[in-house]
């Protein structure tokens, strides 16, 4: 999106139009496609800029570009749908792990107890990790990403030719899916493919370019991987200044499937989402907290409030991005848009039964 407040005054100043005659027909394209639709105005600007492209005529690789972005975008959007408002755990791990390893186990039984709590599986849509735990979550609860290589690459026999296989050209477009698709991350044993997931999902909450949800590094019990890694990060990078100790509360680490399950539901037990609107931070709540639980945010949570406090708001009608949440309560506030793992711990405290208006209802 550009700084432009009028999409149409940005037209006018930055594309060549040769008169009007160009400007009409872009917007009577956008009003027969999507009529009055909140979004016409985003998909005026996605025209424009393909028009601008066109007009600097760039290189034919950066054209091809976009031009399978756009349409990759689209495909996975539209296949994507079908699955709408069903909860997703992406689930991690290496695709050389064997079948009789006791991770393929884990990751099996993971996705088991995924599809009983009515939680569907997505993975890279590999072997080892992924075919595992596509294997316990069964077709109907599984969602397959798979890379188009240049060798011969399919996705594994639970997904494989199904609609709930997609294909991916780009790495970093798969990547987004992983993550804008998921209400909470797992991640089990793997390569450098896994740590750079890992690291980058880590850094997505961290930076606030994604909402906070449950990270969960799974290892069978015993089991090193992750210790080894935590180590790490509290030595060599909490203890150097390079990452903040409320960071640590951006991820779990758990020894079992049920103990990762518990960590899930636990988290959104009362927590639903959260969204920016109007400048203002809002948590979307199932039940509304104590008047005592607000007094304690307001006591222990003022450092991640730039100004004001935090307020309880009851459901309103005023939720046009998505109407069938707007039952919801609110915790509203102005968030700094830093300290993730203070966030995070804030809706701990909004979980917790105790804190509850009539905890007995919890």
């Amino acid at each position: 999106m550009t700084d432009d407040k009028d999409p149409a005054d940005y037209l006018t100043r930055h594309v060549q139009t040769g008169g009007t005659g160009l400007q009409q027909q872009i917007d009577a394209l956008v009003n027969a496609s999507a009529g009055k639709t909140i979004n016409a105005p985003l998909y005026r600007e996605m025209i424009l800029n393909i028009v601008r492209m066109a007009q600097a005529d760039r290189d034919r690789w950066d054209a091809k570009i976009m031009l399978q972005t756009i349409a990759e975008l689209e495909q996975a959007f539209c296949r994507l749908e079908i699955f709408k408002r069903r909860r997703k755990v992406t689930v991690f791990g290496s695709a050389r792990t064997p079948v009789d390893h006791q991770l393929y186990a884990l990751a099996r039984d993971m996705g088991k107890i995924l599809a009983r709590n009515d939680y569907m599986t997505i993975t890279g849509a590999g072997n080892g990790i992924m075919g595992a735990a596509h294997q316990g979550a069964g077709l109907d609860n599984s969602l397959g990403f798979n890379i188009t290589l240049p060798f011969e690459q399919r996705s594994n026999e639970i997904v494989h030719n199904t609609d709930h296989d997609l294909q991916f050209r780009f790495f970093f477009l798969r990547k987004l899916f992983f993550v804008k698709e998921a209400d909470a991350l797992v991640l089990c044993p793997g390569g450098f493919g896994t740590l750079d997931e890992t690291l980058e999902v880590l850094t997505l909450i961290q930076t606030g370019k994604s909402p906070v949800v449950p990270v969960i590094l799974l290892d069978v019990p015993g089991g090193g991987f992750w210790d080894g890694l935590l180590t790490f990060f509290k030595t060599q990078m909490c203890d150097e200044g390079y990452i903040l100790e409320a960071d640590f509360n951006l991820m779990t680490l758990a020894r079992s499937p049920d103990q990762a399950m518990r960590e899930i539901l636990h988290f959104y037990s009362n927590y639903h989402s959260s969204r920016w609107a109007d400048g203002s931070y809002q948590l979307r709540i199932q039940r509304p907290l104590s008047t005592s639980a607000m007094q304690q945010i307001n006591d222990q949570f003022s450092d991640i409030c730039k100004e004001g406090t935090f307020q309880q708001s009851a459901p309103t009608l005023t939720d046009p991005d998505e109407p069938e949440l707007q039952e919801m309560h609110r915790l509203e506030f102005a968030f700094t848009g830093r300290h993730q793992g203070r966030l995070r711990a804030l809706i701990d405290f909004v979980n917790q039964a105790e804190n509850l208006e009539n905890p007995g209802n919890a």
